[in-house]
């Protein structure tokens, strides 16, 4: 290590910048892993192994190094070397930009899969796009959010490997064609008008106590000729280099906002660019080792993430029919034994739809494709329900109302073999609800597969304290037993732990270790001086009206009220700790975030307050905070509308460091109340039944407002400007929209949160009995880890032998 920083810096080690520090151990660890993918891609292929492909628009990998550094089993040789030098180890791993190839829940999901794909030594690639500038970086100024490119890869990105050899053209407008084949045949072939370059850039993902690795393949977009060289002769240099903006725009930013024409055409074009991509790049290796393409879906398991790879549906189609001329039920046969589909969302808003004329000039000879695939399929729904037209038409591929549009879930659902939600709720309200059509067509292609997290960042890494005790109490990998990290399952040993007092006292102990270096990032950072022994509340997520951060809102300003009423009272002090983007163009979440900054500002700077509360908004959300933010916390705030959140995977990831749950009877928060033990969770609020009937019975918001002084003094204080003295109708329609629609029913729900915290203060009151039961919640965790998740989906979904 030694000699490689001084050779690539061309300095004596002790004379380095960290970021040089930083790079070379990168690389080093790079040489390394590229051996093991050598390894791995040889020995699958001489076996013939069937592989997954994971199509995602998104994955949040965060940071690398401390990873790689675990999984090689060098992260002690690099912290000698690196103190030998006089570096501090840990600043040099702070030097390491989170990659921003993501945003939220969806791409760390996508991320964790890697890792235990790898782990388990599933032969896989995922594919995702190199973006430029991720998302955005959220800077806060006057409590607003401002957006700001996030330029990660400024300096380059030391880790991943540049696969020049690998380019596939990916075409974009023009005009379908008829022609005849070599046999006489009469066939159609799509002339697009501009063809954009995918090069691709490799990511290896260790696996942990294994030598394999898993790949995410990144694509990067360039033009099919890098200038128009008469233009610039002419010296119309703008027109010169307008394919290569074309293309390079590709790459620059996570979601484009939508809110534009151009923003949604851009969108539609990354969303076909990765597929197309990554379709040509399977089929290209699957040729290589076999004679054709009818045994595609028996080596390639092809999973569409969320609807926005949808449109491998009918590219596959495509490549297989015009490309590759097999004939129209062969492909669609290939098609339905390979791909497969995860849903993410409830809410009828998320699921994408494209304009008609859009694909129309876009992808012209995809939407052919797209009407002959639902034509088939209406042909097929009413021959098994004859005379039902009001079924064909709700589920046919194009929606004829209005603007007419094609609908991309039922695209995914209709040409996949299996189709999954990722909670037992949610899996079982997707069948009753927003796919009930489908399930009543094809009710075998639906299932079930319960998210989870790697245990490996988040907890092993993210927590070494915790982890040096569940190692010292569960025996580590030198122990002649199975590690935890790679088998989840043995935290069940930590139950009847939780009876033991010392350990309780070791718990609570690694915990306030955790919570003293969060408060100091939060008096670095923003200045606010924080109590440790406080109960830290953490509510960390998008900012979105559905997860309901101004739920918890309105629980700070009614504390806030109570403790200036009664400053004398012995109040349990308390951190609520808020952090999350809301996307550029919504404009209510902002706004949230607005009141959320509004609400700190006189909350901590009230001296009758005297710091038993304090209100946190930490910026820029991301893995790495992420890493700081889930081992402090005390309480887990999961509280969206009952029905709304699919899973989630962050109330795995704090109740997995030792975080009790404060949430609502949704998602996965429900599995891990029945596996824990609901009495060791704080429930409130309606379920999704509730909810459902609720709104039947003609909900009516303004009736808790009139029926509860506490909730009516709350809403009064926003509305009247208390939090925005200078501009007393800022929040003024924000409350009004609680009042006409509460569309997620946070007046129905206020009452009883506001009891369920009242519980959590009482129970913290009692260190010891908050230690047992956050001992408890650890201990029940085991069945949460995503290598169980990926298990599952070989078995249920892709149905690798012998894996």
């Amino acid at each position: 290590m030694l000699d490689r920083v001084e050779r690539e810096s061309g300095r004596a080690p002790d004379q380095t910048s960290l970021e040089v520090w930083m790079r070379t151990t990168a690389h080093a660890c790079r040489a390394e892993l590229a051996q093991r993918l050598n390894h791995t891609m040889r020995t699958d292929r001489q076996r013939g192994a069937k592989r997954v492909h994971y199509l995602s628009m998104e994955f949040l990998m965060g940071r690398a190094l401390t990873n790689a550094l675990a999984a090689l089993e060098l992260d002690g040789s690099f912290r000698e070397a690196a103190e030998r030098a006089g570096v501090d180890p840990g600043e040099v791993l702070e030097r390491e930009p989170d990659a921003a190839l993501g945003n939220g829940g969806l791409g760390r999901l996508a991320a964790c899969f890697l890792d235990s794909l790898a782990t388990l030594g599933v032969p896989s690639f995922g594919y995702g796009l190199r973006y430029a500038y991720g998302m955005f970086d959220q800077r806060i100024r006057g409590g607003q959010q401002l957006e700001e490119p996030c330029d990660w890869l400024r300096d380059g990105n030391p880790w991943e490997l540049h696969r020049p050899e690998l380019r596939f053209g990916v075409g974009f407008g023009g005009h379908v064609e008829t022609y005849t084949d070599d046999e006489g045949g009469e066939r159609r072939r799509w002339r697009p008008a501009q063809i954009v370059r995918a090069t691709a850039y490799d990511f290896i993902v260790p696996g942990h106590g294994t030598e394999r690795v898993a790949v995410l393949r990144q694509w990067q977009a360039s033009p099919d000729q890098p200038i128009d060289f008469a233009a610039f002769s002419r010296g119309d240099y703008q027109a010169a280099g307008a394919a290569k903006l074309a293309a390079e725009t590709l790459n620059w930013v996570l979601y484009p906002d939508d809110s534009t024409d151009a923003g949604r055409r851009l969108r539609l074009r990354q969303e076909f660019f990765l597929v197309s991509a990554s379709l040509q790049d399977l089929i290209a290796r699957h040729l290589e080792d076999n004679t054709g393409l009818s045994s595609l879906a028996e080596r390639a398991a092809i999973h569409l993430n969320d609807t926005h790879p949808a449109l491998a549906v009918p590219e596959l189609l495509r490549l297989l029919i015009d490309v590759h001329h097999l004939s129209w039920d062969a492909a669609l046969a290939q098609c339905r034994a390979a791909l497969s589909y995860t849903n993410h969302t409830l809410l009828p808003e998320a699921l994408e739809t494209w304009p008609v004329a859009m694909l129309e000039e876009l992808l012209p000879r995809h939407l052919e494709l797209i009407y002959e695939l639902n034509a088939r399929w209406l042909d097929h729904v009413r021959r098994h329900f004859p005379g039902d037209e009001e079924l064909v038409a709700r589920t046919s591929l194009v929606d004829e109302g209005g603007q007419r549009r094609v609908r991309m879930a039922p695209l995914s659902i209709i040409a996949s073999k299996r189709v999954n939600g990722v909670s037992k709720l949610h899996s079982q309200l997707m069948v009753e609800t927003i796919f009930a059509d489908y399930a009543k067509i094809v009710p075998t292609r639906f299932c079930n597969v319960t998210n989870g997290v790697t245990p490996r960042r988040w907890l092993a890494q993210a927590n070494p304290a915790l982890a040096a005790l569940l190692d010292a109490r569960l025996g580590g990998a030198g122990s002649g037993e199975p590690d935890w990290r790679t088998h989840l399952d043995r935290l069940a040993e930590l139950e009847p732990l939780a009876e033991d007092p010392e350990f309780r006292r070791e718990l609570l102990a690694a915990k306030l270790h955790n919570k003293a270096l969060l408060a100091k990032l939060i008096r670095r950072n923003l200045g606010l001086p924080i109590d440790p022994s406080s109960l830290f509340d953490v509510q960390i997520k998008r900012i979105h009206e559905y997860k309901r951060q101004l739920l918890n809102l309105l629980h700070v300003v009614a504390r806030y009220q109570a403790i200036c009423d009664e400053p004398e009272k012995s109040w349990v002090p308390r951190t609520v700790i808020f952090a999350g983007k809301a996307a550029s163009a919504y404009v209510t979440a902002k706004q949230i975030i607005r009141l959320i900054h509004d609400v700190a500002r006189v909350v901590n700077g009230d001296p009758r307050v005297h710091g038993r509360l304090r209100l946190v908004f930490l910026p820029n959300y991301g893995v790495s905070l992420a890493e700081r933010l889930f081992p402090a916390a005390d309480l887990s705030e999961q509280i969206s509308t009952a029905g709304k959140e699919a899973s989630g995977t962050g109330n795995m990831k704090f109740a997995l460091n030792g975080a009790l749950t404060i949430g609502t009877w949704d998602g996965a928060n429900i599995e891990m109340a029945e596996a824990v033990g609901r009495e060791h969770f704080f429930i409130f609020g309606l379920d999704a039944e509730g909810v459902r009937a609720t709104r039947a019975a003609g909900y009516a918001p303004r009736e808790h407002y009139e029926q509860s002084p506490t909730l009516r003094r709350v809403l009064d204080a926003i509305a009247e400007g208390v939090f925005s003295p200078g501009e007393p109708e800022r929040y003024r329609g924000l409350v009004g929209q609680l009042l006409e629609r509460d569309t997620y029913l946070l007046l129905a729900d206020f009452a009883d949160y506001l009891a369920a915290q009242a519980k959590a203060d009482a129970l913290f009151e009692r260190p010891d009995d908050w230690a047992r039961v956050a001992a408890l919640n650890i201990a029940g965790m085991g069945s949460f880890s995503s290598d169980r998740t990926i298990r599952d989906y070989v078995e249920t979904i892709w149905e690798l032998p012998g894996e």
